[in-house]
């Protein structure tokens, strides 16, 4: 069995939708000839936690963690914040949102001096522990998963070490997305050379929706196109607990996740709002449980709905813990970030969504990559975030097969099967396989 170095921040204990992919790779890759090596972070300062996913980990994996100064401490003095409360769902906000002076000033030191992120300066400290991984194991490849972007450039380093293949695995654009700092002149043009250097060195890069090769061959057509591959992130049956499914006394809908800033569940509510005043539903018929971290304008959206007391927040919780709560529910919500890049976006959790054989209302445009994986499946309704008026029918024509004890008979779930996590190991070790036979 071939030795490949993975390279992550999110692993456990690590929670969130950030950990998933890798952490599917790593417990799968055995299957297909290659054993993973992890090297990763020690004591970081993740968004979320879930200890439960440990367990997930192949006993004889062999982990290796270097310490990391994580710089968001200073950013959280400069901003007046708690020191626990998270950064990411209070930091990206709504266009056109204000944001106070020091949060100005924080934002300026962040595009300014992170490059390519937060995290540059595990670059700087991995160096003495992948020296003694180099001596230890026998790596033949090296596999990063970024974001964030430093991963990337400890797995470029490693390369040069090594002279062994590399693949680099992107589960969201560098430069210029939604997450992106906005940067003045001259860190952008070095975070663009960054970019720009992974993309050019790397063997392969391993893209989890379609608009990642989209964004970096727009912006770098020199680059040989044949080296970006599509590997869709997925879903794990074995996670999935055995569950005997009872009636709701009302209409659930449930979200997992994260809502911040674009990412928000303003055009549901208005679409409630008109199902309210025209009598088509009750307050009491249904209840929305929106589970996992919300910025602060998320709380003050739902505190002026008039239906609040139909909504339940629950904050984040294991992610075993988190499929039951999908399994229990009658419809599941998927919201897209209303943005430019949006129709490219393919969220990881969608598949999870799909693994559960509910019907989704959806909410994203109507024509990009969600829209197709959408129809492809027939898991569900979708709507623009516009367009209120069909998310009100969408909700509505749900709430009645709920109420008339009916399925939604699109779903199709040959088509679902396709996206299992143990099918996107096997892609990534047949790159793997092809990239060292070709040595």
């Amino acid at each position: 069995m071939k030795n490949i170095l993975v390279i992550a921040y999110y692993f456990p204990p690590s929670g969130g939708p950030g950990v998933q992919r890798v952490l599917k790779h790593v417990k799968y890759l055995r299957e297909f000839g290659w054993n993973p090596i992890v090297f990763t972070v020690k004591d970081a300062q993740y968004p979320a936690y879930d200890y439960s996913l440990i367990k997930e980990i192949p006993d004889d994996v062999k982990v290796y963690k270097s310490q990391l100064f994580e710089p968001y401490d200073i950013y959280r003095f400069l901003t007046g914040k708690k020191k626990n409360e998270p950064i990411d769902v209070n930091t990206i906000k709504k266009e056109g949102q204000s944001i106070g002076f020091k949060e100005k000033v924080a934002e300026f030191i962040r595009a300014t001096f992170f490059i390519p992120d937060a995290r540059v300066g595990w670059y700087f400290s991995s160096k003495k522990i992948l020296k003694n991984i180099f001596q230890k194991e026998n790596i033949q490849a090296i596999y990063s998963s970024s974001p964030p972007y430093t991963c990337s450039l400890i797995a470029q380093y490693a390369k040069r070490k090594l002279n062994v293949p590399w693949i680099a695995g992107f589960r969201d654009p560098w430069t210029d997305f939604i997450s992106s700092p906005k940067r003045w002149f001259l860190p952008k043009f070095i975070d663009k050379s960054l970019e720009k250097s992974i993309f050019s060195n790397s063997d392969l890069v391993e893209c989890a929706w379609e608009g990642i090769i989209k964004d970096a061959t727009n912006k770098y057509p020199k680059i040989n196109k044949d080296k970006f591959i599509h590997n869709p992130n997925g879903f794990d049956s074995d996670d999935y607990p055995a569950f005997e499914s009872k009636r709701n006394s009302k209409f659930t809908l449930t979200y997992t996740g994260s809502m911040y800033g674009r990412r928000n569940p303003q055009a549901l509510f208005l679409a409630i709002e008109q199902l309210l005043s025209r009598n088509r539903l009750h307050i009491s018929d249904f209840e929305i449980n929106l589970i996992g971290r919300f910025g602060s304008e998320i709380h003050e959206m739902i505190n002026k709905t008039t239906f609040q007391e139909s909504i339940n927040i629950i904050n984040y919780i294991p992610h075993h813990e988190s499929l039951i709560q999908l399994l229990k529910s009658d419809v599941l919500l998927l919201i897209v970030d209303e943005s430019k890049e949006s129709s490219e976006i393919v969220p990881g959790k969608v598949y999870e969504y799909l693994g559960t054989l509910k019907p989704l209302l959806v909410i994203s445009p109507t024509d990009g990559a969600i829209a197709k994986l959408i129809y492809e499946t027939g898991s569900g309704l979708i709507a623009h975030q516009s367009q209120i008026d069909l998310i009100a029918d969408n909700f509505e024509k749900l709430f009645n097969l709920w109420k008339n004890n009916l399925q939604l008979n699109s779903i199709k779930p040959h088509e679902i099967k396709k996206y299992e996590r143990r099918e996107s190991a096997r892609k990534l070790a047949n790159m793997l396989d092809t990239l060292t036979n070709n040595q």
